[in-house]
């Protein structure tokens, strides 16, 4: 199942510099890998952001670390989130959906899906290795 996910042109590292280097990038497409290891770092950051807190005291689970972390990945994960539903010729605005709670299940459905592989709105098709 994993592998399903990550299949694409980005490893764990790449993801990581390529989602920060395009803080407020919100135009092209982006590949499931770009989208899918930049999510799990952000989500290994807030874990470690938690424990940290945890550790200094707070056992809210919202500590100041933790929303550190939450508060530096804000916007590259929309901004990824963006260029992943392009791929799959939606509008980023389809995000908006999850505040519905069960817009969630289209939303990750439509993040988990193949890119269309022609060119598209957004852009040429992104070249898989």
């Amino acid at each position: 199942l994993l592998k399903y996910f990550i299949q694409g042109n980005m490893n764990f590292g790449q993801s990581i510099s390529y989602c920060f280097s395009n803080y407020f990038n919100f135009n092209g497409r982006g590949s499931r890998s770009e989208y899918w290891w930049f999510i799990l770092f952000t989500m290994i950051l807030e874990l470690g952001g938690s424990v940290w807190d945890a550790s200094m005291g707070d056992t809210s689970g919202n500590g100041f670390m933790y929303w550190s972390a939450f508060a530096a990945t804000l916007f590259p994960s929309i901004a990824a989130a963006s260029r992943r539903l392009h791929d799959v010729n939606k509008s980023g605005w389809w995000q908006l959906i999850a505040f519905t709670i069960i817009g969630l299940i289209p939303l990750i459905i439509w993040l988990a899906s193949v890119g269309e592989k022609k060119k598209n709105k957004f852009g040429q098709p992104i070249k898989l290795r």
